[in-house]
Formats: C-alpha cells, sequence, structure tokens
C-alpha cells in the first residue's frame, strides 16, 4: 500500500511539472536531443568534489556549447555570520547568473561530475537555487558529465559557449527556505525534519568540522543522501528505484510540510530534490544553514545516540 501511494504521488509530480515541458531529471538520451536549441543552456558546475574536476577539467572536454561554473568557488553558497553554506543574496545570485548567460527564459541543464554521491548535491543544491529564485525550467543531468561521456557522445574542449550578460531577475520563493526559527518551531511541534547526513553524523558518532556539537536536531528522521546515488561502470547515477523503500524505510509523510538539513545545506539538497521533485511530497524546504547553524547555540538541544545502548539522550551542550 505504501508503494502505491508513493507511485500515485510520483505521477501526480510529474504531472505538475509537465506544465514547464521538462522533466526535473534527465538522462544522457534527452540532453543530445535537445542539444542546439536556442533556449538550452548546459550549466556544467563540476568541482573538486568527489574529484569532479575544475575549469581545467572543463577546458579539456566538455558538452558541446555548455558554460563553466565552479559550484565550490563561484559563489553559489556562501558563508556568514560563522554559518557555512548558506544561500548568497539574491543580488549577489542574480549577478552570477547573468554573469553566465543565463536569462529568465532559458532552460537549464545543470551537469555535476558524475563521479560520486556527494557531487549529485552540488547539482542539486544549484537546481534548489534557481528554484529558489522562482526559475522553474531547471534540469539535472542524471550521470553528469561522466554519464555524457560513458554515452559516446561527442565533447568539445576549450573554453566553451561565450554568451552575452543577460539580465536574470530572482523572485525569491520564501517556502522552499526554512529558516532558524522555522526549524525551532517544527521540533517543538512535531514537525518534520529530515536529517540527510549518513547514519554515524545522526547518532553522534562522526563530528562534521562545520558543526560544534555531535548529534542532530530532536525529533529528526534519518535518510541518508547517499542511499539515492548509485554508481554504473564508473558513473554515478541518481537511483529513482531506491526513492520508495528509502523513504517508507524513514517513516516519511509525504503530505506534512518537510525541512531537510545536513552539515552545510549541501547534502540535504539531495534529498529536498528527491522528496520534492521525484516522490511527489506536497511541501519541501531546505534549511540551508543547516547543523553549521543550529550548533551555534549551546541552548539548542542536540540528540545523540548513547553508545551500546541503542537509545536517544537528549543533552545540552
Amino acid at each position: 500500500m505504501g508503494r502505491l501511494f508513493i507511485a500515485i504521488l510520483f505521477l501526480a509530480s510529474s504531472l505538475a511539472v509537465a506544465g514547464t515541458d521538462t522533466p526535473p531529471l534527465v538522462d544522457a538520451a534527452w540532453l543530445k536531443s535537445h542539444l542546439g536549441q536556442d533556449n538550452i543552456v548546459v550549466l556544467d558546475v563540476r568541482s573538486g568534489i568527489d574529484n569532479g574536476g575544475d575549469r581545467t577539467s572543463f577546458q579539456k572536454a566538455h558538452i558541446p556549447g555548455s558554460v563553466y561554473s565552479s559550484y565550490t568557488d563561484d559563489g553559489w553558497r556562501e558563508s556568514r555570520d560563522g554559518v557555512q553554506g548558506v544561500l548568497p543574496p539574491v543580488k549577489s545570485m542574480e549577478r552570477l547568473i547573468g554573469g553566465l548567460g543565463i536569462g529568465n527564459d532559458a532552460t537549464v541543464v545543470i551537469v555535476p561530475a558524475g563521479t560520486g554521491a556527494t557531487d549529485f548535491g552540488s547539482a542539486a543544491r544549484v537546481f534548489w537555487t534557481f528554484r529558489v529564485l522562482g526559475h522553474d525550467e531547471v534540469t539535472i543531468l542524471n550521470g553528469g558529465f561522466a554519464g555524457w561521456q560513458a554515452e559516446g557522445y561527442e565533447v568539445a574542449s576549450g573554453e566553451g559557449a561565450d554568451r552575452p550578460f543577460a539580465d536574470f531577475k530572482g523572485s525569491v520563493q520564501e517556502e522552499l527556505i526554512a529558516s532558524l526559527s522555522e526549524v525551532q518551531h517544527a521540533r517543538e511541534n512535531q514537525g518534520q525534519l529530515v536529517d540527510a547526513r549518513p547514519e554515524d553524523y545522526f547518532l553522534g558518532e562522526t563530528t562534521s568540522p562545520a558543526a560544534k556539537s555531535p548529534g542532530t536536531i530532536p525529533g529528526s528522521l534519518n535518510l541518508p543522501h547517499h542511499q539515492f546515488v548509485s554508481e554504473l561502470s564508473d558513473v554515478w547515477y541518481l537511483n529513482e528505484d531506491a526513492i520508495n523503500g528509502s523513504i517508507e524505510r524513514a517513516n516519511l509523510k509525504a503530505d506534512s510540510r518537510t525541512i531537510a538539513f545536513c552539515n552545510t545545506g549541501h547534502w540535504a539538497a539531495t534529498d529536498w530534490f528527491v522528496m520534492s521533485e521525484l516522490a511527489g511530497f506536497s511541501e519541501v524546504a531546505l534549511y540551508d544553514g543547516s547543523m553549521s547553524e543550529w550548533s551555534q547555540d549551546s541552548d539548542r538541544p542536540m540528540q545523540v545516540a548513547k553508545r551500546g545502548l541503542g537509545k536517544l539522550l537528549d543533552f545540552f551542550n
């Protein structure tokens, strides 16, 4: 019954995005058939994450007609007030996106490296950013550049497309962003908080340098981001077949307001993408401050697992 429910929601999600004419996730064959259309902008966001490459890698080989912007180096995220990975101001994003020659009428195809599970989060986070700015004509190339190469499609070299500056304007969709105060309210009122980190972080056995203490936000459910991405012939793809079972095991409700978080809002972008765009959740937000912000204040509670007992303990730092 649970699988049927998720399948129905998935169909509903697909129909909902049909009005944009662009599915949220496409394969290399789809891109090959659409490449060269005037409204298509292929945005390569490869970076050092999972050894995905950099601008030099792009110059050596890329999808013909694409433009490059490093996910880690070009300002897609920033540190502010001691919090890592938050969304920069809208004006900054408008300059960044417009400088790439992307206007409001463009259909953006985001290309990660396709070299690892963490790398997919780069594309998911950029996808979320476009959606936050009110730009719905955006999709992710599943398998990224590695997947494109694996299909034997043509590659180009050099600087990439020389697109003129575009006057991109953002219209912020506040419902896609979870603030600290909303997370606090959700925790106190049994809201659906989803921790996208691997289980050892969720249990408090491993701590990110971005977080000041181990554990998770009390009451959160664990939906590790990496379980959605799998390797096939050295290419990492988002595995849509893993979605139903993972969501069921996490006891998540698709009709509840849901907030995804991690350490810095990167891994959580994969969970946000899966729940919002593929599993048909009615309302999903990303807490970009994540544990980097939550753990700053010692008065905010944390939840960790007692070693050897399998029970959860709430404590204050």
